[in-house]
């Protein structure tokens, strides 16, 4: 078995990831497509402290990229869209060809399986409301779970969700509509799948749930580039099928068992993944990064411990509200907590932290130019830095020397 230094994994994760590359002079759709295309997947959240967790990892690999590329991908007319939103790690913008792979989600959540409890209590009790939604929206077209005509009415307290968004949800989740775009408040769209997905996708005869898993954990170990089973199966939430469909193509030759050092359990390598002599990486990672997805993989390839602390009282967080991790080279080097002031026009590092064994100076400078490029990008004049942190001393330094504060 193939032995693979903890450095060598590290570096075929980031490369995986297509992190480390030269960005692009002038980034445009294609990229940011085949971005999408090789990660698998970009998880939507509508925390929107910074910006929307979607728009980040284009920006960590391509840098200054237009985001309307990534608004025409998504929900664009039905011309220009390439990407369809569904449950793929959690709710992600997933590249057209992947939706019948995913059939098999939606079979299960049709019969109330693999879904949110309350969910598929109320489409199991509430029969005839969700078939007069789907009514409507055949017969309306696009509508969002407010147009219904009973959908601002919620009749109980459950996630404070009306009726009509549960069976709109519902009706989502099991694949009978689809998300035709978003609106104001980044509310969602809902459509019959006919009219947003391409007649030739929907014409794909739908795989085996096992084919379709088999694919699924492929994708997410070419993704990932190296991992255990659990790496792989966690990607799309597979569960543990993912077990299976691993030693399946392990058997296959599409993964190679690997022994990785201070791992201490089983490893595949993809048999694509590239081991690059050197990573040469200067990006600011979202949490919700497929790199950062899971914590504990975090730990064991990059070393780095990482938690998110939105949910964590103010006076107990160690690091801030918002924490982007800052890659330099191949390690993770410093924590930033970052809010976009649009009214100010300003983006606040509110918060900056050096991670151990790391240049302060050479992150210093680092991260000051991707700050300035990352305010630049959401169209704010100026980075703001706050005096909180052992690396903030550094980078007001930095920033007041180059001119950028």
């Amino acid at each position: 078995m193939e032995r693979i230094s903890a450095l060598m994994a590290r570096r075929i994760a980031l490369a995986a990831q297509g992190i480390g590359r030269a960005r692009p002079d002038a980034p445009a759709r294609r990229h940011v497509l085949g971005m999408v295309q090789r990660l698998g997947a970009l998880q939507i959240d509508s925390v929107n402290v910074l910006t929307r967790a979607h728009y980040m990892p284009a920006f960590s690999r391509l840098g200054a990229y237009p985001r309307a590329a990534l608004e025409t991908l998504a929900w664009g007319n039905k011309r220009e869209r390439a990407l369809f939103e569904y449950w793929g790690h959690e709710a992600s913008l997933l590249p057209f060809a992947m939706q019948p792979l995913f059939r098999w989600r939606m079979a299960r959540a049709e019969r109330g399986q693999g879904l949110w409890s309350g969910l598929a209590r109320f489409a199991a009790e509430h029969k005839r409301q969700v078939a007069a939604a789907m009514a409507e929206i055949r017969n309306n077209g696009v509508m969002a779970a407010a147009d219904l005509t009973d959908g601002g009415a919620s009749q109980s307290a459950w996630w404070g969700w009306s009726d009509g968004k549960k069976a709109f949800e519902y009706l989502f989740w099991s694949g009978q509509l689809a998300v035709a775009g978003r609106r104001g408040n980044f509310e969602r769209l809902y459509d019959l799948p006919e009219r947003v997905l391409p007649v030739s996708i929907l014409a794909i005869p739908t795989p085996d749930e096992a084919d379709a898993q088999r694919a699924l954990v492929a994708i997410a170990a070419r993704a990932l580039g190296i991992g255990t089973a659990g790496d792989f199966g966690r990607y799309f939430r597979l569960g543990p099928a993912a077990g299976d469909r691993v030693a399946e193509l392990a058997e296959a030759g599409e993964l190679i068992p690997v022994e990785v050092t201070g791992w201490g359990r089983s490893a595949y390598l993809h048999r694509d993944a590239v081991i690059p002599r050197r990573i040469a990486a200067q990006a600011l990672v979202s949490p919700f990064d497929p790199l950062l997805w899971e914590r504990d993989r975090a730990e064991r390839v990059f070393g780095f411990h990482y938690r998110i602390e939105i949910y964590v009282r103010a006076e107990n967080r160690l690091h801030g509200y918002y924490v982007l991790p800052f890659l330099l080279g191949d390690k993770f080097v410093a924590r930033v907590d970052l809010k976009a002031d649009r009214q100010a026009g300003a983006l606040h590092v509110l918060a900056a932290h050096m991670e151990e064994a790391a240049d302060l100076r050479a992150v210093a400078e680092a991260l000051t130019t991707e700050l300035s490029s990352l305010a630049a990008w959401l169209g704010l004049d100026r980075v703001e830095i706050a005096r909180r942190g052992d690396l903030a001393p550094a980078l007001r330094a930095q920033a007041k020397s180059g001119g950028r504060n």
